[in-house]
């Protein structure tokens, strides 16, 4: 996570103010620009929206595109956190067994599994998690899933559980807070540390394989 007032000041010099609408666009499946979404949400903005399929679509629809650099004037963003949208190592691991909380693991099959690792020194996942890998949240011409679609990936879950979301960093997670958000999950946290953060602490378990119940090795 950034700091927050190093976040808002990067926000203001970009134009970005208390009134602004903004619409947040990548390509790379919409995750970068899902992370952005999380961010502004979290510093308490609400006005902002992730463009269905990215740039390449855009481009492919014949939308106008420029490299000009315009000059921007700064807006007068004012950051005001929800850390209620954010969980830590400390309440994950004290959650793990807590009745009305899940935990969901973003990554792609073979790194939730344990499989292969190729960005940390520890393979697996926390234990109890359950896979849902986030690029799964779109069809396969690239679009977002519509909430109803979204509401089947996640039909093994209540509204009213507590889901808290992890990756690797905490930047591919995004994108399933908001298919989760999308499906009508309200209580949906960010395990921003993620992964690497949850193999930093040599005394926290580690699971294998599909077994969603595993005790960790």
């Amino acid at each position: 996570m950034p700091k927050v007032e190093d976040l808002a000041n990067t926000l203001r010099r970009a134009g970005v103010g208390s009134d602004s609408r903004v619409i947040a666009y990548d390509d790379q499946g919409g995750a970068m620009a899902s992370r952005l979404w999380w961010l502004l949400k979290y510093l308490g903005h609400d006005s902002v929206y992730v463009m269905d399929e990215g740039f390449s679509a855009w481009k492919a629809a014949d939308f106008p595109v420029s490299a000009e650099q315009k000059i921007v004037v700064p807006g007068n963003f004012a950051a005001r956190p929800r850390p209620e949208m954010l969980a830590d190592m400390e309440e994950v691991k004290s959650k793990l067994s807590a009745l009305g909380v899940v935990l969901v693991d973003s990554r792609e099959g073979p790194r939730y599994r344990g499989e292969v690792e190729t960005i940390d020194r520890t393979a697996g996942h926390i234990p109890g998690a359950r896979n849902r890998f986030w690029a799964e949240g779109r069809r396969s011409d690239g679009s977002w899933k519509s909430a109803e679609e979204q509401g089947v990936r996640f039909a093994d879950l209540f509204k009213d559980d507590e889901v808290i979301v992890y990756c690797g960093s905490g930047v591919t997670a995004c994108p399933n807070v908001l298919a989760l958000q999308e499906a009508g999950f309200t209580r949906v946290k960010l395990y921003a540390g993620s992964w690497s953060d949850w193999i930093s602490y040599e005394d926290n378990s580690v699971a294998v394989g599909d077994k969603e119940d595993s005790k960790g090795v």
